[in-house]
This record gives C-alpha cells, structure tokens and sequence, in this order.
C-alpha cells in the first residue's frame, strides 16, 4: 500500500510539473504576442486565448465538467449569463464556451494576465461607475452586431457563493434590444469555501486554494436559452430570469 501511494503521489507531481510547464511556455507565448498591434490581433489570438484558459484550467488541476441540461440546441449568437461566486470562471468560462466576456476594469491591470485577456478581446466595465456601465452596453451592443457571443454576470461581481439578492438589468436591456438570446449558466464548485471570492483574498491567495482543494470539482451547467421576446421590459426579464436561478440553487447547493 505505501509502494502504492508512494508511486501515486511520485506520478501526480510529474503530471503537475509537466502541465505547469505547458501552461507558462504557453504563457510567455501569448504575452509576447499580445505585443503586436492591435490590428494583428484578430480571431486567431482569441482562439489561442482559449487554448490557453484550458491549459491554465489542467494546471490548477481542477475537474471541470459541462453539464448539458439545455433541451433544445444551443443557438449559434448568445449572450451568456452566469452566476459569480469565484474568480475561477473568468477562464472557466472561455475554456468551454466561444465567448468574450465582460470583466471588471481591475482585471485590466492583473500582472501579465491582464495583458492577455485584454489582447483576446476582453470588455470592461467600472462596476461602480453608472456612466462606464452604459459605454460597457454600448460596447456589448457593437461587438454583438459583429456576430460575437459575450458573456455577463448579472450578479455585478464576486457576491458570494449564493445568488446575489439581485441581478443588474444590462444583461437583459441588451437582449431586449438586440433580440439575441440570453444563455443561462449556473455554477458550482462543489468545494465552495476555497472557490468563493472573497475579501481580503487576493488572485494569489485564490489561486493556492485551487491547487490546494480537497474537492476540485466544478460543474457548470447549461440550460436552454431564453429569448427576450417573451417579455415587456428589461425588469420583467430580469426578475424571470433571477429566480431561475434562485431554483438552480435550490436544486443544486441546498
């Protein structure tokens, strides 16, 4: 048995080191592109991000598994939705679905990593500031109108591993007034404690709890798309939308 767990854990650290090693060559790849400008930097670059949220994925060694609870089929243009408990869908999400995301304006100035996601065609947003939440839909509205699927956490952040007491309108103004529908997907790690997000943790510190977790589990679950026709005006749709949720995680973490 100690032969066993001896050859198992001599196994496992080769694994690690070698998807470490994939992961920063890759790294040193993307940010040495990332250099070029902006008018060298097409689809072909948001792909390679892609490849690259993968691979920082097997680095941190979490399980990531899609959960395709979605009855009809996926449209071609989306605007997904999720919930934002963590700091981990921010490559979780490129990694399994073509979609470039909404991130706040902190991520932005992230060492090395905010370099790439901003080179991939990441948005951003000040949460705070109501004036950069209607350039950020303006935005969102041109990239759409260009065929581009975007991704958007209602809760406006990191609020906690429960669905937040609300869900900003923007998600939904936007579908509303595009007529593309909104994607909903509902996230779960099932060790909570160490993906949640929360004050004072750092990128750092969050990034050590994944490698670190007992339980690196995390279900991502996709359900059927919601078309805006359906309702009268963004509070509707948003109210709608937000108790599924609510049901989700009833279903799910209760």
């Amino acid at each position: 048995m100690k032969g066993r767990l001896v050859f198992y854990y001599s196994f496992r650290i080769l694994k690690m080191a070698g998807l470490w090693v994939d992961f920063v060559l890759l790294t040193i790849i993307m940010y040495a592109l990332s250099w070029l400008p902006g008018n060298f930097l097409g689809h072909w670059y948001f792909r390679m991000f892609r490849v690259w949220c993968r691979s920082f994925v097997r680095a941190l060694d979490v399980d990531l598994k899609l959960h395709q609870k979605n009855l009809k089929p996926v449209p071609d243009q989306y605007i997904l939705i999720a919930n934002h408990p963590s700091a981990f869908e921010d490559i979780g999400i490129p990694a399994l679905f073509q979609v470039y995301s909404l991130a706040k304006n902190e991520v932005r100035k992230w060492w090395i990593v905010g370099r790439i996601s901003q080179a991939a065609g990441t948005l951003y947003v000040k949460r705070e500031s109501k004036d950069s939440r209607h350039q950020a839909a303006d935005e969102i509205r041109r990239e759409l109108e260009k065929g581009k699927n975007i991704a958007i956490y209602p809760e406006g952040g990191c609020k906690g591993k429960r669905i937040f007491e609300s869900f900003r309108y923007g998600a939904f103004d936007v579908s509303l007034k595009t007529g593309i529908p909104v994607l909903p997907v509902f996230l779960h790690y099932e060790a909570q404690d160490d993906f949640e997000w929360r004050s004072p943790h750092t990128l750092i510190d969050k990034l050590m709890h994944f490698l670190n977790t007992k339980n690196n589990t995390a279900n991502y679950y996709v359900f059927d798309a919601i078309n805006p026709e359906q309702f009268n005006n963004k509070e509707e749709y948003t109210d709608y939308v937000w108790r599924l949720y609510n049901q989700w995680q009833k279903k799910y973490l209760e």
